[in-house]
């Protein structure tokens, strides 16, 4: 009897290890899409050669960051001669298992790969720059359904940087801005494609990803649109009933010509919406009234604060971000819920439109150009554990590319990704697999 207990017990520690290594992430931010991981023993020091680099592979150019799931890496990558490809990598070793290409030619300011996708059971899905939004069944690398979530309403013109979405799934919904001129938000029969509910248009046409924030312990999907870049009209944040479209709330006040990071949950009812171009950031908080109805009240607004292509890191109170844009370079900054300013590293270290994700108490974090960093994250000051250069050009050795279309270089911008202590990283040319953890 004693021996069967202990072989119950063994058997139980050892799921219970295998959840604590085996973790995802499935979508973009991660699992529950605020770039927070539950990675356990990240390493706290790094040899001077930096982390070991697992491998690498190839990619085309593009700002798509991967997905992981069950020992998967999934990527929809893309040649603008051609179209999107979604491509399948393992994780231990970076074999490409399989990938499917379909016809999406064209090409914009900064080409290439735009979005995340998302893994759910036994689908990934994708949304391409020109609005091509895929279902794929990952045992047969087939797809199921297809849409375009711009042309099938009433979209004409690719906007100027062309579709950016990484896709939502909520419950059986798969949910994604459209932002064409008969709808805004759409959700989707995720199995199907069917079209569940859509909402009027709610606003100038954005990068932005849809994010569920919560309030008065419900879930809403938010949605945030651009300000006119004339000085016209400005942009709203939108509260959102998934299970059904029903529009709740508005914030008609946000200004931002070129918004791309979601919304940023921040706690009791308060939503911050960062961006770019020295426009700064908003926190509001959302109020549901006697009579049912919802308000929105302005807590503050700063231009000492933004991030132009990422989300925001919300972490004990304060708030984190790469402040780099055409005209100002703020570094990291960190911020705290009432808005002061508690530091910014501007160019000493520089940090310019890369990506952090926290893990285990510490932040990894890209620095757009070819450097991974490990950060304490602390309010009273920037404190750096490690940093290595790990991303330089293959062919030049130099940081980053040029890009005759973009007007300078092209840079690690693309989300980062960890699963089972590897971090996946990617600049114009190489994915490579990093390993942080013990």
């Amino acid at each position: 009897m004693k021996k069967k207990q202990t072989v119950i017990l063994t058997v139980i520690l050892s799921i219970f290890t295998l959840n604590i290594w085996a973790q995802d992430w499935p979508q973009y931010l991660g699992p529950d899409r605020n770039s927070m991981s539950p990675q356990k023993e990240i390493m706290r020091t790094w040899p001077d050669s930096g982390p070991e680099v697992v491998w690498s592979v190839d990619v085309g150019i593009g700002f798509g960051g991967p997905v992981v799931k069950d020992g998967k890496v999934y990527l929809l990558d893309r040649d603008d001669y051609d179209g999107d490809i979604m491509r399948c990598f393992e994780l231990a070793s970076g074999k490409e298992l399989w990938k499917y290409s379909y016809n999406a030619p064209g090409s914009v300011m900064f080409p290439g790969s735009r979005s995340v996708p998302i893994v759910d059971d036994n689908q990934v899905y994708s949304c391409g720059p020109y609005g091509d939004l895929y279902c794929f069944n990952i045992k047969t690398q087939k797809p199921v359904w297809n849409k375009n979530v711009w042309t099938d309403f009433g979209g004409e013109k690719i906007p100027m940087w062309a579709i950016v979405q990484c896709p939502l799934i909520y419950g059986e919904l798969l949910i994604l801005a459209s932002q064409a001129p008969e709808a805004g938000i759409v959700a989707y029969d995720k199995l199907t494609g069917d079209v569940k509910w859509k909402t009027p248009s709610l606003g100038t046409v954005g990068y932005v990803s849809p994010a569920i924030v919560n309030i008065d312990d419900n879930e809403q999907v938010v949605m945030i649109t651009a300000s006119d870049r004339r000085g016209g009209s400005m942009g709203n944040v939108v509260g959102i009933e998934p299970l059904t479209g029903e529009i709740l709330w508005k914030y008609t006040n946000w200004n931002c010509h070129i918004p791309v990071p979601s919304a940023v949950d921040a706690g009791e009812n308060r939503i911050l919406i960062a961006g770019g171009y020295e426009l700064g950031a908003t926190l509001i908080k959302v109020k549901k009234q006697t009579n049912g109805t919802y308000s929105t009240t302005e807590l503050f607004t700063t231009e000492e604060f933004g991030d132009q292509t990422k989300t925001p890191l919300f972490y004990e109170n304060h708030f984190y971000a790469e402040y780099g844009t055409n005209s100002r370079r703020d570094g990291m900054v960190c911020m705290s819920l009432d808005g002061e300013i508690m530091w910014k590293t501007k160019r000493n270290p520089d940090f310019n439109k890369g990506s952090m994700i926290l893990a285990d108490g510490l932040i990894l974090a890209t620095d757009g150009f070819n450097s991974l960093y490990l950060i304490e994250p602390d309010p009273s000051g920037f404190k750096q554990l490690a940093s290595a250069e790990l991303l330089k050009t293959k062919s030049t050795g130099e940081e980053g590319s040029s890009d005759s279309q973009g007007g300078g270089k092209i840079q690690n911008w693309a989300p980062i990704a960890l699963a089972d202590g590897k971090l996946l990283i990617r600049n114009q040319s190489q994915m490579l697999c990093v390993k942080v953890a013990k």
